[in-house]
């Protein structure tokens, strides 16, 4: 039995120091990442603290992921649900609720939330309730991301930094802005490649500006198609010859088409 949960607790620490290894190209050995990371201590404390709380020891658990948050800077919950492979990079200011769910090579950056939403309003019917977001399989968060309330980030979806993401957000899928929009759609389960701070590095303008870049399009073209009728009214009155008038008949008896007279 104790060389069954040995075996366990090296395979856990091999598997989240690899974790870590694979997606941080600062990471140059094994030993820089067991002795520099706080993501790789805050993952490992969290094991410890998880087993404690569903032992029923909540008090040890609470405390010595406690013990952790003054340690790494980074708060989780005992009771949170964490698949293998959990990185935090850089990883000050991360806080993972009570009640939040992670798969399997969820990456997350510093000051990401995983919060409640209202949870000082009637707290007490909140007890025992889902209130943290679930993220699916490898899911990136990037630095600053609010990800609130019990709402479903899809498998391989990215959240970009400083988002706030307040509904479910498919697999897949890029989310960007405040509120969170999706400006990447169902890249594909195809693909696999890993998104620093969770947005894709090519041209990814923010889903507000694009819709006012298109309205600035629009306003552009209706100027210049008011030009050129400018332009054919001006050609128009140009080609036409004027009416002779002559000022001197106006309010004289003979002014107007002479008709039936002899």
């Amino acid at each position: 039995m104790e060389n069954f949960i040995g075996n366990v607790m090296f395979k856990t620490f091999r598997n989240e120091i690899r974790s870590v290894m694979v997606r941080d190209p600062a990471a140059r050995s094994w030993l820089e990442v067991v002795v520099c990371y706080p993501g790789f201590h805050a993952a490992m404390l969290h094991r410890a603290s998880s087993w404690l709380w569903w032992h029923h020891c909540y008090l040890l658990g609470r405390a010595l992921s406690q013990l952790a948050r003054a340690f790494t800077g980074i708060e989780i919950h005992p009771a949170a649900k964490i698949g293998p492979g959990f990185f935090v990079d850089h990883g000050m200011g991360v806080v993972i609720g009570e009640t939040a769910e992670l798969g399997r090579n969820v990456t997350l950056y510093h000051d990401v939330t995983l919060g409640g939403v209202s949870p000082a309003v009637e707290s007490e019917s909140q007890r025992n309730q889902k209130r943290h977001p679930t993220l699916e399989d490898d899911v990136i968060v990037g630095s600053g991301a609010q990800i609130l309330g019990p709402i479903t980030v899809g498998t391989g979806a990215r959240v970009g930094a400083n988002a706030v993401v307040t509904k479910d957000v498919a697999p897949n899928t890029t989310v960007v802005g405040i509120p969170a929009r999706a400006v990447v759609r169902e890249r594909g389960a195809e693909s696999v490649e890993f998104a620093p701070y969770g947005t894709p590095m090519g041209d990814l303008p923010d889903p507000v500006a694009r819709a006012l870049e298109g309205l600035m399009d629009q306003v552009t073209s209706l100027k210049t198609r008011i030009s050129e009728l400018e332009t054919q009214v001006e050609s128009i009155d140009a080609t036409c010859r004027p009416i002779p008038f002559d000022s001197d008949d106006i309010g004289s008896g003979d002014a107007g088409p002479k008709v039936g007279r002899s």
